[in-house]
């Protein structure tokens, strides 16, 4: 899945990524929950959301079911799980 992203502190990998589709009346988005890595090894996560495929800058708000919802679906990403301390 490696795909280069920027950060504020360069350049980083994609290591994993989640995404837990939400729906706010009509409007229909995901919330993406992203592992990323430095040259130097450093791990990042990264909370961002997305309309229509495309990644938005912005407040990332979960719903407890929502959160309910990543939890689960950690369980298929370990290293986004073990950053996250879970």
């Amino acid at each position: 899945m490696a795909t280069k992203t920027a950060t504020p502190w360069g350049p980083a990998d994609l290591v994993e990524e989640l995404t837990v589709p939400q729906q706010a009346g009509d409007k229909r988005f995901k919330s993406v929950v992203q592992l990323l890595e430095t040259p130097k090894g450093e791990r990042l996560v990264r909370f961002a959301y997305s309309t229509d495929g495309t990644a938005r800058r912005g407040p990332v708000t979960l719903r407890e079911r929502d959160v309910a919802r990543m939890r689960t679906l950690l369980t298929q990403h370990p290293a986004l799980a073990e950053a996250l301390g879970l």
